[in-house]
């Protein structure tokens, strides 16, 4: 550092001691050409009347750049925040089972707590691989079904596919059509042949528009936010014991925004007190 600079930290340390070593705003204590509060807000009632940054900076005698600093503080640099967002468009099915949204999630396996954790990269589990989450999800009750499966084959989709509907039998819901993406464990002869064989429609997304199989999307984004994520295991086996209790806990007592604040097992109209019915 420059001599000057130096005289400057030791004329604070004196003056302030430690304390006037710390970092300290660069803001001026005033501003005397800084643009007055009224103006600003006529910039901004202008701009919201959409009026361009030439218009505004000539109506009110200011420079173009003083206008765009203005309306990006703001948050109105751009005229497109002035519409109004469109309005998701949702589609939902009149009854359970007539779809049934699937997908699947990588997540890496560990022996220890990671750096999401620690913060320390060095605590890695080499080796440990990877382990695949098949989820299902009712496009109507948004009952949802998981496993976990070792690979991410077709053998496994198919497996879990049975497992599913099993499941959702159970539960006195006939699954009617399926809807995937276009992974190949989707396509595959296998999964295509055991559809066939039950009776059940295959729909798969458009390539590209990942939203068409939002429900699943967004439930995968819940699972691993809430269970995968939600606390600190100590191995990747601590994570898989710890799924059943969870997904309990999504189908039979957590609101779900779209069902009224609901949990998903209130749209089938079943007795929740029919504990052997419907838990073994």
């Amino acid at each position: 550092m420059s001599p000057r600079t130096a005289y400057k930290w030791l004329r604070r340390f004196r003056e302030e001691g430690e304390a006037g070593l710390y970092d300290r705003s660069s803001r001026p204590c005033r501003s005397p050409r800084r643009t007055h509060e009224g103006l600003r807000r006529r910039v901004v009632e202008l701009r919201r009347r959409r009026w361009t940054y030439h218009a505004i900076a000539f109506k009110l005698n200011l420079s173009k750049s003083t206008v765009a600093r203005v309306l990006k503080a703001r948050g109105l640099n751009r005229l497109s925040v002035l519409e109004p967002k469109p309005l998701p468009k949702r589609f939902e099915v009149k009854a359970p089972g007539v779809l049934l949204h699937l997908d699947t999630k990588k997540l890496a396996r560990f022996r220890s707590p990671g750096h999401r954790v620690t913060g320390d990269r060095r605590q890695a589990s080499p080796k440990a691989g990877y382990a695949f989450v098949f989820a299902a999800v009712d496009a109507h009750s948004r009952l949802a079904y998981v496993e976990t499966k070792e690979n991410e084959r077709k053998e496994s989709a198919v497996a879990f596919l049975l497992s599913a509907l099993r499941h959702y039998r159970r539960l006195g819901i006939r699954v009617q059509a399926v809807m995937t993406d276009n992974a190949r464990i989707f396509q595959s002869k296998r999964f295509q042949r055991v559809l066939r064989w039950l009776g059940i429609r295959h729909r798969t997304t458009p390539p590209y528009t990942p939203r068409v199989n939002g429900k699943v999307e967004r439930f995968i984004r819940t699972l691993l936010s809430e269970w995968a994520y939600a606390h600190v295991y100590q191995s990747s086996e601590e994570r898989a014991a710890r799924l059943p209790r969870w997904l309990h806990y999504y189908n039979w007592h957590r609101p779900h925004s779209s069902l009224g604040y609901q949990a998903p097992i209130s749209r089938l109209g079943v007795s929740v007190n029919n504990v052997v019915g419907l838990h073994s």
